[in-house]
């Protein structure tokens, strides 16, 4: 059964810690914080003070997906700030290797992420440093888009990896999930999926997060 992770993208600011309640007591194991600068991605979204104030509310793991150029400008504040895991763009920095060395210097499970665009092969050299790899079924930087089903590819690839050189890592998926889509991801490998819409815009959340849980036993 896969993990789910409700992205607060689409949770209510207002209400948003009875919305993190009410994910939290309807099983999903972890919540998705995406950080958006406005120039990797053109949406703008939260700082570590958004981090800082969720923490105390929820024992959820804390996963924070990093969509912002030099991201090793900020992982220091957001490791601080009670991230348990950071996610990095391969595609944000020439730096990848020292952007995840940093994460995990700070006590924090390290992932690394790719866009639809990006092929496997270049993340293969830091796969082995990685507690989880994100694999973005849309193109990020905003909800709501359609799952993009040739993705399912790179699941599967990360997946035969893992065995072929005895890696341990998750493989998250983002983007398009639903009960539907999110069974092809399974199947191929993905062992976390991130859901926004799909959750935080129904009437009875709870049910979603089942309908997710349900699809993938």
């Amino acid at each position: 059964m896969i993990k789910v992770a409700p992205s607060i993208l689409s949770a209510d600011y207002v209400n948003l810690q009875k919305d993190i309640e009410k994910v939290d007591q309807g099983g999903a194991e972890v919540l998705h914080i995406d950080i958006m600068d406005g120039q990797f991605v053109p949406a703008l979204s939260y700082g570590p003070g958004w981090v800082k104030a969720i923490r105390p509310i929820t024992k959820m793991v804390l996963d924070v997906h990093m969509m912002v150029e030099q991201p090793e400008r900020f992982i220091d504040q957001f490791a601080d700030a009670g991230a348990d895991i950071i996610g990095v763009h391969v595609e944000s920095t020439p730096h990848i290797h020292r952007a995840l060395q940093m994460i995990k210097n700070k006590g924090v499970k390290a992932e690394v992420v790719i866009n639809p665009g990006t092929p496997v092969s270049a993340i293969k050299p830091v796969l082995y440093m990685v507690d989880q790899v994100l694999v973005m079924t849309v193109n990020p930087g905003f909800g709501g888009q359609k799952f993009l089903p040739e993705t399912v590819k790179k699941i599967a690839e990360l997946n035969e990896l893992k065995k072929t050189e005895g890696l341990n890592f998750d493989i998250e998926i983002d983007g398009g999930v639903n009960d539907h889509t999110v069974v092809g991801a399974y199947q191929a490998g993905a062992t976390v999926a991130v859901a926004g819409s799909y959750v935080f815009d129904a009437d009875d959340p709870v049910s979603r997060i089942k309908a997710i849980k349900d699809a993938t036993k």
